[in-house]
């Protein structure tokens, strides 16, 4: 599933490319893949649209169109888009296609349709999306140690199962966990509430630092995001503990263990990530 790295290397590939660019008209083939409106006032309110640009928050991503309207999309599990030439073979469970003044089509294919897309006026409201329950970006300068110990610092849940809460920090899903939780020394299964200091220092750093490192290392070109129809990411031999159970610890050489919290797989060093509590 793509998360805040792999959305913002879409953004940062698709954005360029699509700026000022006018839709002729946009066809959806799955009606279920448009939430808000309905599938047809989708489609006819973006004829004749310009792209003013698109952003980022979290996990979602932003389409702003001339008159201050904007698209909403999740990418969900399996989401991708695709900026293509017209004529260009189509992926499949391609859903959605934008088609452009300049003749190349901006594609949205979805294997599993979980993706959704929302179009908002000018004004309007956003109590489609979840977007504006979004809690802070994980960049922002004001994600400290005070803040997630305010939020979270009660709470008896994991701390894995907290970063995953939206609502405090966006766009961190169950890969990006395990490595800030890795980086950070802190046992994926501990309850929130028996941090102490130096961890939520530990962690806010982690979470900064392990998300800019994995927006660098998934920096890809226009041409390379093409060849792979922009779903080669290329953080995996980057990544130290998700889904490596089993290997080595790249730290100090343990066998790195599996484990399930709250619903979800979770990969930890024995030695790096003690279960007890850190003094």
């Amino acid at each position: 599933m793509p998360e805040l790295p792999e959305v913002e290397t879409i953004k940062r590939i698709i954005e360029p490319q699509v700026r000022g660019l006018v839709i002729k008209k946009a066809a959806v083939r799955r009606p279920e893949v448009v939430a808000y409106p309905s599938a047809d006032e989708f489609c006819g309110q973006l004829r004749g649209r310009t792209v003013a640009g698109v952003e980022r928050r979290g996990k979602f991503l932003m389409i702003r169109l001339s008159g201050d309207d904007r698209m909403i999309l999740h990418l969900r599990m399996t989401g991708c888009l695709l900026l293509a030439p017209a004529g260009c073979p189509e992926e499949k469970h391609t859903h959605v296609v934008f088609y452009f003044d300049n003749g190349t089509e901006l594609r949205f294919s979805d294997t599993r349709r979980f993706g959704r897309w929302w179009l908002l006026k000018n004004g309007e409201m956003d109590h489609y999306s979840g977007i504006s329950r979004l809690g802070m970006e994980p960049l922002d300068q004001e994600l400290t140690a005070e803040y997630l110990s305010a939020c979270l610092g009660k709470r008896k849940k994991a701390i894995k199962e907290c970063l995953l809460d939206q609502g405090v920090v966006a766009g961190i899903g169950n890969i990006y966990s395990d490595e800030i939780l890795f980086a950070a020394g802190i046992f994926p299964a501990r309850p929130a509430k028996s941090l102490n200091k130096n961890e939520w220092e530990r962690l806010a750093f982690a979470i900064s630092e392990r998300i800019s490192y994995f927006i660098e290392k998934n920096r890809t070109t226009p041409e390379d995001y093409w060849e792979t129809k922009g779903r080669d990411y290329r953080n995996t031999p980057f990544l130290q503990v998700y889904g490596q159970a089993g290997k080595a610890c790249p730290k100090c050489g343990e066998t790195l263990c599996r484990i399930v919290v709250g619903g979800r797989s979770s990969v930890y060093c024995p030695v790096c990530q003690k279960e007890g509590f850190d003094r």
